[in-house]
């Protein structure tokens, strides 16, 4: 039996990473009209109340069954939710976590992201067993990329039809932080 996760709130230095709630419905509303956030994560396609709800219910299940850490990005002064981050505990046993994230494009380009990143780099290694962390980035995405970069990851290579997106299969650059063993 998995055991429950309990998640944190971390705070980083624009960006508090909580739980999210039925308050952040309006963030999820907007990612769901994003052209390419529903197609890589699990914000639904339609924004309507029961698709956004479903979709907070499976963050929350996300700790639930120890799959992993998901995260409302909220601005700190304001704690409305511009976003999403998540440590993903697939290959925990190989010492791999994965992180993801999205801010919704209203917020973009004021560094919500890389600050959330940062924010999940130096709480990483609160997590037992996690001793390298790695995301993926679609090779247009530039913005991402700089994101990954600014928290600390390192371009390894070009991975080759590595995931579905929508329904094509397509190339990722991967990223990965190898965590201090102190």
């Amino acid at each position: 039996m998995t055991v429950p996760l309990v998640l944190p709130t971390l705070l980083g230095d624009a960006v508090r990473l909580r739980a999210f709630t039925t308050a952040d419905l309006p963030t999820i509303r907007e990612a769901a009209t994003d052209p390419h956030i529903p197609l890589i994560t699990s914000v639904p396609a339609r924004g309507d109340d029961d698709a956004c709800l479903a979709f907070l219910a499976r963050q929350s299940d996300r700790t639930a069954t120890g799959a992993g850490y998901a995260f409302a990005i909220a601005e700190i002064a304001s704690d409305r939710a511009v976003g999403h981050a998540y440590l993903g505990l697939r290959d925990l046993d190989l010492g791999r976590a994965t992180v993801g994230y999205w801010v919704v494009a209203s917020q973009r380009g004021r560094g919500f992201a890389a600050d959330a990143v940062r924010t999940l780099v130096r709480w990483a290694p609160a997590v037992q067993g996690v001793t390298r962390l790695e995301l993926y980035v679609e090779p247009w995405n530039v913005a991402s990329a700089r994101t990954a970069e600014r928290a600390g990851f390192v371009q390894e290579g070009m991975l080759r039809s590595w995931e579905t997106v929508g329904d094509e299969r397509r190339d990722m650059e991967m990223y990965a932080l190898v965590l201090d063993q102190d």
